[in-house]
């Protein structure tokens, strides 16, 4: 049994707690640490309330700090998800301390930071890895096995949309999106960017242009309601990833327009003999959507705006059903995964050279902006092994 300590109890540590509690078999949560010491209390009763439920889970230690953590040889991996500018030094002062780490995305809020990581993981022999492990749901494992199997032929290209007005409306503690590390395509872009590789593989270079639209922004949740926020990043971003195999994907997120949130989302691969509408990166499950030529809607000859026709958008496309497993929230499952690649020898699927090549592309669209150029990438990826759909879930190959 792998043992973790969780460094970090803000607002995304719930579905953690939830899932290593209730769903992932083969480890366990012993440890909590928070700068706010009555968050690490909060998980820790959330653990309580779950073993009076009748979950086999232990009783976590508080630790005052997370040095405390690092110090404790019963913890085998820390699990990182402090602010994203907290990366670095978080996982850079566990892997000092010799603890395997999962940190949530990014990897670092800069690529100079994410080389030095690597470096040390590898200098250390220990094992890390992280967020987002989205892609290893229901949703996007299908969708590789589409492609795969050639259902829509040789991919040629794909476009992925992310567009909001940020999310100080609803989080509780919105300001980081903001500052450094943040902003959407360091905060929703990983998504995007890590499921595009799962499909199509290496990046070989990006070209991208961003801005800054508002100065500040005004939060409109509590406990922080008309607050400000200076912003300190760009907030509207679009580029284009140039593909090893030759396709051409573009790429948008941005904070800056108002959009419905439930539409908030695009995500197309285009191939020779069809396209496929991916779902929503940052979920686990569908629904997924094929068009190919023999299923196009026979329509009325002409141009359908200039004759008034309201079509349905989805028209032509058939659903394909989920072919795997974790079509729930199931963040955790990259941990897990990395978990059992620890005690098997084999790779770990959400691996750091995986997150390190996507923080390359993240960071690579503002500095293409910022210089004017294509840019070229140093880091080089390999997908990992497709999800397997063992007999009990919870428990990974």
């Amino acid at each position: 049994m792998v043992k973790i300590a969780m460094i970090g109890c803000g607002a995304i540590s719930g579905i953690y707690l939830k899932n290593l509690t209730e769903t992932f078999r083969e480890v366990s949560l012993i440890g909590v640490c928070d700068l706010i010491p009555e968050r690490a209390q909060a998980a820790a009763d959330f653990v309580a309330e779950q073993q009076k439920k009748g979950f086999d889970c232990v009783t976590p230690k508080i630790y005052k700090d997370m040095y405390a953590a690092f110090d404790d040889p019963e913890v085998d991996v820390v699990l990182n998800i402090t602010r994203p500018y907290e990366h670095y030094e978080v996982t850079k002062q566990a892997l000092l301390h010799g603890k395997h780490v999962f940190s949530e995305k990014p990897l670092a809020a800069d690529l100079e930071e994410g080389d030095e990581l690597v470096a040390l993981a590898e200098k250390t022999g220990l094992v890390m890895g992280g967020a987002p492990d989205t892609f290893m749901g229901a949703g996007i494992q299908t969708c590789r096995k589409l492609i795969d199997d050639g259902v829509i032929g040789d991919p040629i290209g794909a476009t992925c949309c992310m567009i909001c007005h940020g999310h100080e409306t609803w989080h509780p503690d919105p300001e980081f999106y903001y500052k450094r590390g943040g902003g959407p395509m360091m905060d929703m872009g990983p998504y995007y960017v890590t499921a595009l590789v799962n499909l199509l593989g290496q990046v070989d270079g990006v070209m991208g242009r961003t801005r800054k639209a508002f100065d500040q922004r005004i939060i409109t949740s509590q406990p922080h309601y008309g607050e400000k926020i200076d912003v300190d990043v760009d907030t509207y971003l679009t580029g284009t990833l140039q593909f090893s195999s030759g396709a051409i994907a573009t790429l948008f997120t941005t904070f800056d327009v108002y959009y419905p949130p439930f539409n908030q989302a695009r995500f197309e691969v285009y191939g020779t003999k069809g396209t496929l509408l991916v779902p929503d990166p940052n979920t686990f499950g569908g629904p997924i959507r094929l068009f190919r030529p023999e299923d196009q809607v026979k329509l009325e000859a002409g141009d359908p705006a200039l004759k008034g026709i309201l079509a349905d958008p989805y028209a032509g496309y058939k659903e394909v059903p989920l072919m795997f497993d974790y079509r729930e929230n199931s963040r955790a499952l990259g941990l897990s995964d990395m978990c059992k690649a620890i005690e098997t020898g084999r790779q770990a699927r959400c691996n750091y050279r995986q997150q390190h090549h996507v923080l390359e592309i993240l960071t690579g669209f503002e500095k293409s902006s910022r210089e004017g150029r294509y840019l070229p990438l140093k880091t080089r990826y390999e997908r990992a092994k497709p999800m397997q759909n063992n007999p009990m879930h919870g428990i990974l190959d």
